[in-house]
């Protein structure tokens, strides 16, 4: 049950003082936003102080993003996120010893401009929970104090998918090349199962399972 992972990715906090960083891993449609925002209210209602931070409010330019082609997938991986923006705006202040001085976002989508919105303080000890793809990317090791992966397979993410966004449902269609092989080659070279502080299994959102605590 939900109740019981969220209580599961809690019982991983580190006992001690200091921010606590904690980030969601999955590939797109995996339910990434849903189980943090869960995971988030679950820690507030145990008396924590959170900051809810989307890794999609720091994309990168439209013509960085697209600069390998729009069909890309290894542009998907490299090109997605502005990693400098997300590294100096969120995870370094909530690293040990930061300030816990944050922007929320870099990004707006829409109108694809960058932002740069006033700073915000987090309270002493609050944990960051941080959803997105790619987390336990090389670029990104040592980030994470606990970590999830959530593991959905292909068919059905693009499922999700189709009815959030009106693409196609299969995997294997053409214009699905980008985003399931860009996500292939990640957990390809990066093995974030591997990685991760627990892998839940989330094909069914009503009732997702720990399969593998990792460490």
């Amino acid at each position: 049950m939900l109740a019981d992972v969220l209580a599961a990715v809690a019982a991983r906090l580190p006992d001690r003082a200091g921010f606590v960083r904690m980030g969601i891993d999955g590939v797109d449609g995996s339910g990434k936003t849903t189980f943090a925002d869960a995971l988030a209210e679950h820690l507030r209602q145990t008396g924590r102080d959170v900051v809810r931070i989307r890794e999609d409010d720091f994309l990168n330019p439209r013509a960085l993003r697209y600069r390998l082609g729009r069909d890309s997938p290894e542009g998907y991986v490299a090109d997605s996120y502005d990693l400098d923006r997300l590294r100096s705006d969120v995870l370094e202040t909530f690293a040990p010893g930061g300030t816990g001085r944050y922007r929320e976002r870099s990004h707006d989508l829409a109108t694809d401009t960058a932002l740069d919105p006033p700073w915000q303080q987090a309270p002493p000890d609050a944990v960051l929970v941080l959803d997105g793809m790619f987390l336990h990317r090389d670029e990104l090791l040592g980030t994470w104090d606990v970590s999830v992966l959530l593991d959905v397979p292909f068919a059905e993410t693009c499922r999700r998918m189709a009815l959030r966004d009106g693409s196609e449902p299969d995997p294997e269609h053409p214009s699905m090349r980008r985003y399931v092989e860009g996500q292939r080659l990640y957990l390809a070279r990066c093995r974030p199962a591997e990685r991760a502080t627990l892998v839940v299994d989330n094909a069914d959102v009503a009732d997702p399972r720990v399969v593998q605590p990792t460490r």
